[in-house]
């Protein structure tokens, strides 16, 4: 046997059982990286401040925990202990009062009277509730994984900067791919996941900024239901619904008209069409030339339906990697066409 082929199947050997040692990881270093290329203006401009890499390195995940994770921990947390406080008669009432309004309906409402009662027959809403004792404590069980891989996402976040130069350098000594072409796959990847990632924290941010207002000037709680609606925004074209809705319901439930009117229209109105429609395609704009100064022409619908994909396939992680897959396989469709140019 050849020296390079005994060499090659060691390394098979050495690559298989990598992987199966940090299996239950690859999916935290995957994000914490892609987090990383996203992020790496901030962490170029603390590098300058600072003038070291470590404190940069440190600075910039404090930061991302501070602004990515310490909201979806206090959402999941405070979801968790009030799905778990949820008792059974609760259903009971809001059925009772449900069931009043549809009994009191205009005769001009008289079509759907028929099929709201089919929605909320008693049997129906036994198993609702039952449903929702068990969603709480998958909530529970979720809450607990995901801050356990929000830690480690954090720890590779770290050392994806720190290192970070290194790993670069030593990935293109193997891939030995010419400085152009390595330079064009960098550029193409970080620029679209840093317009994706940047636009999703305002527009998230916005978003359920507003929805936080208005909910907490009705009662509720606005932190933690803005969170809630940020998060569920980032789920495209009924998003917004999944969270106004059910306030909707609930407050003509309780017999207020008004404010379950008010809920309805500030929605659609402010949130979903000033805010999504108009707003959101200007802060990805102004993020794109402003802020990442990016020379790549990115598509807005192509980040959409790769958001939307990245969601269906791999759940809340998803809005990371869709666009991350979707970038890579253009930057090395583009690598090939001006290969094929020079050929």
């Amino acid at each position: 046997m050849k020296p390079q082929h005994f060499f090659m199947l060691l390394f098979a050997f050495a690559l298989y059982w990598m992987y199966q040692l940090y299996n239950a990881y690859w999916m935290p270093i995957l994000i914490g990286s892609l987090l990383a290329i996203s992020t790496a203006n901030i962490h170029k401009k603390l590098l300058e401040v600072l003038k070291n890499d470590f404190l940069a390195a440190f600075s910039s995940s404090i930061l991302l925990a501070i602004l990515l994770f310490a909201p979806l921990g206090y959402f999941l947390t405070t979801l968790t202990l009030k799905l778990h406080g949820i008792n059974i008669d609760t259903f009971t009432i809001v059925y009772e009062k449900i069931e009043l309004w549809i009994h009191n309906l205009p005769e001009s409402l008289a079509f759907v009277k028929a099929q709201l009662e089919d929605i909320t027959d008693y049997n129906n809403l036994a198993n609702m509730a039952g449903d929702s004792l068990t969603f709480a404590a998958s909530v529970g069980k979720y809450s607990a994984s995901f801050l356990k891989d929000s830690f480690l996402i954090i720890i590779f976040y770290f050392f994806a900067q720190y290192y970070g130069k290194t790993i670069m350098r030593y990935l293109i000594k193997i891939v030995r791919l010419p400085q152009q072409d390595t330079t064009l796959l960098s550029l193409e990847l970080s620029n679209v996941m840093s317009v994706v990632f940047y636009s999703i924290i305002a527009t998230a941010t916005l978003e359920g900024a507003l929805f936080g207002v208005m909910i907490s000037a009705i009662g509720y709680n606005g932190l933690l239901f803005g969170i809630m609606y940020g998060i569920a925004s980032l789920i495209p074209i009924v998003g917004g619904a999944l969270m106004w809705a059910p306030f909707m319901v609930y407050e003509l439930s309780l017999g207020h008209t008004g404010n379950a009117l008010f809920i309805a229209l500030y929605s659609i109105i402010v949130i979903s069409i000033i805010a999504d429609t108009f707003v959101k395609p200007m802060i990805i704009k102004y993020i794109d030339v402003n802020f990442i100064k990016s020379s790549t022409k990115i598509n807005e619908l192509l980040v959409f339906f790769s958001i939307l994909a990245g969601l269906t396939a791999f759940g809340f992680w998803g809005m990371v990697l869709g666009p991350a897959i979707t970038a890579f396989f253009m930057a090395l469709l583009k690598l090939y066409e001006s290969q094929e140019q020079n050929a």
